[in-house]
């Protein structure tokens, strides 16, 4: 009875307007044991930390990290794990916003700004979902046709189709989505646990590229690929996306519950986050141990690296392998940039379309930019503009940390459960730092 009051009451507020619940009926459709082992409880919380995961081990992150393994070898891993940690702490204040409130990072924004600021937030936001999208679009278009032989522009248009994917997984239930997502997550781990072991890297000079370095700053291209790899492991919509999520599970909607499931939601995201953190840091390795080893410091294309690896490693099903994790990598994160959309227009225009409608708009944005360039440019241009898109991606990154990290340390919003001094500290100071890297790299394109 108390549940179903706290709902009535949440879609009556918001200044006389309706306020749908995230995701609708699948809020809360995941149920939470309340007794019983602690296990049982992860278990029921794992999965909405691995859709956000999806986003930090898209293709933009293999175009970055293998650019980066080339060109400075293992110099960016400290980036990676930089990126990594405040990706961390990041999903932990969108999934405690998301629990807390019962509302997502969008709906947030619509009902603590005014129209005008709001219309800027979603804008920055769809920038964000299409330059996401294009990473995808142009990954799956290059595994396709790596795999199968088809041509980039055709793979591009097939990548459409993949909405009925989504519609179908999502007929079943969130927890097959969730599923689906692990599954190919799986799978992508495998590979590059394969090729690390092929690959032999140096552990001393490895384990050296996670300590900071001044040359990451100083040197101008590294800066360019450093804000690159935290445009595409930070990514401001899976921000949205996971404020959301985490309340299609079922935990009492009290104080206490909401304590229980914040626990357990970054739990789940922690976990999911340092798989990340090991395929991204796998991948710049692998170009670092084989390329920039091997004096190769000019591999920044995709193409490339599958073409060179099975030669320079020795081993015939390295290049296949590599192209197979590509291809469930770009299945993966349209499933979640899928969700993002939908969440981010509902949230911000309190406006529901299809989802099929809502992803063939996205996907037709995505696509015309790859079918123009791969055109114009062939699949040198297909690169540049996939590290292009990172960087777009950092450059709104701001727009959503920073109204993120005002609502969670916001006590009349969060009331007994607002972040405390120490992480409010903490995350300001990811948000200036996101802040001051980004001035840095407009600075160096404009004297460029």
């Amino acid at each position: 009875m108390k549940d179903s009051a706290l709902c009535t009451d949440l879609q009556q507020q918001s200044a006389g307007q309706e306020l749908r619940l995230s995701l609708g009926k699948l809020n809360g459709s995941v149920p939470v044991p309340k007794h019983g082992h602690w296990l049982r409880r992860l278990l029921a919380f794992l999965g909405p930390g691995y859709l956000v995961a999806v986003g930090y081990m898209d293709p933009g992150n293999w175009a970055t990290d293998l650019a980066g393994g080339s060109k400075f070898g293992y110099t960016l891993l400290s980036i990676i794990l930089l990126s990594n940690l405040m990706a961390i702490v990041l999903q932990g204040l969108a999934a405690r916003l998301g629990i807390v409130t019962d509302r997502d990072l969008a709906q947030a924004c619509r009902e603590q700004y005014s129209r005008p600021v709001g219309i800027v937030l979603w804008l920055a936001c769809e920038i964000a979902i299409i330059a996401c999208d294009l990473a995808e679009v142009i990954g799956t278009a290059i595994a396709l046709n790596l795999l199968f032989g088809i041509p980039l522009v055709w793979g591009a248009t097939i990548t459409a189709g993949d909405v009925f994917l989504v519609l179908l997984l999502m007929r079943f239930g969130f927890r097959w989505l969730e599923a689906f997502v692990i599954a190919l997550l799986a799978v992508i781990f495998c590979c590059f646990a394969i090729q690390i072991v092929l690959a032999r890297p140096d552990m001393g000079e490895l384990l050296r590229g996670f300590l900071p370095q001044a040359q990451v700053v100083m040197d101008p291209a590294a800066l360019y690929l450093a804000i690159g790899i935290i445009g595409a492991t930070v990514m401001p919509h899976n921000l949205y996306l996971h404020s959301s999520i985490v309340q299609t599970r079922a935990y009492p909607r009290t104080e206490q519950g909401r304590r229980q499931g914040i626990i357990w939601a970054v739990t789940d995201s922690t976990i999911a986050l340092m798989l990340a953190l090991f395929i991204n840091a796998a991948i710049l390795i692998t170009a670092a141990s084989v390329f920039h080893k091997a004096g190769r410091t000019d591999v920044e294309e995709i193409e490339q690296a599958y073409h060179l690896l099975s030669p320079m490693l020795g081993v015939g099903f390295a290049s296949v392998l590599f192209a197979v994790a590509l291809l469930a990598s770009g299945i993966n994160s349209t499933v979640t940039a899928t969700l993002a959309g939908q969440i981010i227009m509902e949230g911000f225009l309190n406006l529901r379309l299809p989802p099929w409608a809502r992803r063939l708009l996205t996907r037709g944005l995505a696509i015309i930019p790859v079918i123009v360039v791969t055109s114009l440019y062939g699949e040198s241009g297909t690169a540049k503009l996939l590290i292009f898109s990172q960087v777009v991606l950092s450059m709104q990154l701001p727009f959503a940390v920073i109204p993120l990290v005002s609502f969670v340390s916001d006590r009349k919003l969060m009331g007994n459960l607002v972040i405390g001094r120490g992480i409010s500290t903490l995350a300001w100071c990811i948000a200036l730092l996101i802040v001051v890297l980004n001035v840095k790299l407009l600075v160096d394109v404009f004297r460029a």
